[in-house]
């Protein structure tokens, strides 16, 4: 099944195309750049120009703020709680990592 909109959709480009919206674009002509995961290269473009980040980046910035505040504090209740919260994200980072790939 089509897109409801699909005909709206052709008919804008064809619109651009016949201004020449799509002459002198950067790259034309050349070959597309290699993708090591073509299922997610939108995707992946899209949140990369969004400014979002794969999520064992974001859990790695934790880990490190965990890791500073273990460093900080001297209450060995709270020492033991930041050791297990450490081993966990240890645990997490990983997993997004295999998952990333």
């Amino acid at each position: 099944m089509d897109h409801p909109l699909i005909d709206l959709i052709s008919a804008r480009i064809r619109e651009a195309e016949a201004q020449g919206a799509f002459d002198n674009l950067p790259g034309a002509g050349q070959p597309l750049p290699p993708c090591d995961d073509p299922e997610n290269a939108l995707l992946n473009r899209l949140v990369k120009e969004s400014g979002g980040e794969p999520e064992f980046v974001s859990l790695s910035r934790e880990l490190r703020r965990l890791r500073a505040e273990l460093r900080e504090t001297g209450d060995r209740v709270r020492r033991r709680d930041l050791l297990k919260e450490i081993s966990m994200m240890d645990a997490r980072i990983e997993l997004a990592r295999k998952a990333f790939r």
